[in-house]
């Protein structure tokens, strides 16, 4: 016979393996474990999917960097190379494997924008609403491995902090904002317009009264320690990156890429873009949201410096899953009054009471709402999916449409032809001719796609004078024949002896790219005219 104890520890141990299976399926049930669903869902497509084509331009010149690894790099910190690295060393020169961190960060870039949305209040409407209206961008910038994917996580990041912080006023989550500011800095420079946002949100809310604060200045802190290598790094280069910038952004305006910064927030949003709108407002004006007005300026301090800067349109998609989140809670908030509206307006009129007439119909209205934003928001990802995610035949119909709107397809076409042929140009020189050869790219896509798929032909190592490659040099000893792609015949003439045209760049689709339209001649040079020092520095350049 089981004593009174036994007994009474069985029954406890039985209520708890009840509770905790209760609350499993509770969470299964809460909007967070929906929202991480979706998250999941997302990172599937992209591995189902992340194989389709090839190497996006930009992730060559990624991987290139990747296997140099620095605290900085010409174009971009020094983050993703460092993911870049890491994806090589687990997967190898799979392509889905490059391609595994971005969608990974952008999953959990959803999974915070949910939870943002519960901490402002919102229930499991408003944080499948919030995640849903975030996952159009995030089937775009997780398909390809690229440096925007992990600056907006960042940005995410600082954001649900900030969050945290207003709603409860732990003021330790300082620490989080001032590591999310730091490693988005590592990612992207644009961070900064960002911490702009957050000073700014500072000093014109109730927040002020964290300068006093020792979290705070601890977060500061925390942001500069992470960034200190990169500082360094700069500082030893004349703050090159700064220049590669300038460069960057004088091109951009003058192409006109900047002209339509504000039309093309509309592109950004899509369809959510009310949702946007809504959160903007409730944290800028209502009464309700008065306690994320931080949250507004994030956004509108931003928006502001990159609409006067002329800043690129997809700068500032990192500070909408925010306004998604506080748009989603607060409409829901709105749709729950609405119905408890109804029901007292029918409850009053079932008594005969004539001021229910107006409400009776509110449950109905906000059924409506409910079914127009889940509609809205479930086109936005096919939308997305269809013209962001490598699903169509090359050259169809739905393939030219998708390319026209996301303009990196073409540019994920034909590297290991051209590589190939390079190797043929290769083969087809005198063997006296090719213990001194080298490989000159013009732009870092050619340098290297040349790396990664040279190696079949056994092909020297590619160089190249663009952006960080520059300063990794030309060899020793210096090449004395070359096979020069991506240059004009102009240029090559005045710095060598002897140029010919050995080939031309092509791919098995016809796919018109920068490779076939811009620069397709393939040269074979020699004689090099005042030295490679020299011509170094002539071939030095950005892109």
């Amino acid at each position: 016979m089981k004593s009174e104890i036994q007994v009474r520890v069985l029954e406890r141990s039985d209520a708890e393996e009840a509770a905790r299976r209760q609350g499993v399926r509770a969470w299964w049930k809460d909007g967070t474990a929906i929202a991480v669903g979706i998250a999941v869902g997302t990172v599937v497509v992209h591995v189902a999917t992340g194989a389709r084509y090839g190497f996006d331009r930009d992730e060559l010149m990624l991987l290139e960097d990747a296997r140099h690894l620095a605290w900085g790099y010409v174009a971009y910190p020094p983050m993703t190379a460092f993911f870049g690295r890491v994806a090589l060393e687990l997967f190898g020169t799979s392509l889905v494997g490059f391609r595994f961190f971005a969608a990974l960060v952008q999953a959990v870039a959803l999974v915070l924008t949910g939870l943002m949305a519960k901490e402002m209040g919102g229930g499991r409407w408003a944080q499948v609403v919030a995640a849903l209206a975030g996952a159009p961008f995030c089937l775009g910038a997780g398909a390809l491995m690229q440096y925007i994917s992990f600056d907006y996580v960042c940005w995410v990041w600082v954001a649900y902090c900030v969050v945290r912080l207003l709603g409860g006023g732990e003021v330790r989550w300082w620490i989080g904002i001032g590591a999310g500011i730091g490693l988005g800095m590592m990612a992207k420079y644009t961070m900064a317009f960002l911490a702009v946002g957050v000073v700014v949100g500072v000093l014109l809310t109730d927040v002020r009264r964290h300068w006093k604060s020792k979290w705070l200045w601890t977060g500061a802190g925390v942001a500069l320690v992470i960034l200190l290598p990169n500082l360094i790094w700069q500082t030893r280069r004349n703050f090159v990156s700064l220049e590669f910038l300038r460069f960057l952004h004088e091109r951009d305006v003058g192409t006109g890429v900047t002209d339509w910064f504000l039309a093309e927030q509309l592109e950004l949003t899509l369809m959510a873009f009310p949702l946007a709108a809504a959160g903007l407002w409730f944290c800028l004006f209502s009464d309700e949201g008065k306690r994320y007005r931080m949250v507004g300026w994030m956004y509108a301090m931003p928006l502001a410096l990159f609409l006067v800067m002329r800043g690129r349109d997809y700068y500032l998609a990192p500070a909408y899953p925010m306004l998604y989140a506080a748009g989603a809670a607060w409409v829901e908030k709105w749709m729950i009054r609405q119905r408890e509206a109804s029901k007292e307006a029918k409850k009053q009129g079932s008594q005969g009471v004539s001021e229910a007439g107006p409400d009776a119909n509110a449950d109905t209205r906000t059924r409506w709402i409910r079914s127009a934003i889940w509609a809205v928001l479930a086109v936005d990802v096919v939308v997305a999916g269809a013209v962001a995610l490598p699903l169509a035949p090359v050259n169809s119909a739905w393939w030219k449409f998708a390319a026209k709107v996301d303009v990196v397809f073409p540019e994920e076409i034909g590297w290991p032809e051209f590589v190939e042929t390079v190797a043929q140009v290769r083969d087809q020189l005198p063997a006296s001719e090719r213990g001194g050869l080298g490989v000159l790219a013009g732009n870092y896509g050619e340098l290297g796609a040349l790396n990664l798929y040279g190696e079949k032909y056994a092909l020297p190592r590619a160089i190249s004078g663009v952006n960080s490659s520059w300063e990794r040099g030309y060899g020793l000893p210096a090449p004395e024949t070359l096979i020069v792609v991506g240059f004009q015949r102009d240029f090559l003439e005045k710095h060598f002896a002897s140029c010919e045209l050995a080939a031309r760049t092509w791919n098995r689709y016809g796919v018109a790219n920068e490779e076939t339209v811009e620069d397709p001649d393939i040269f074979v040079c020699q004689g090099l005219r005042g030295g490679w020092e020299a011509f170094w520095k002539e071939v030095r350049g950005f892109a």
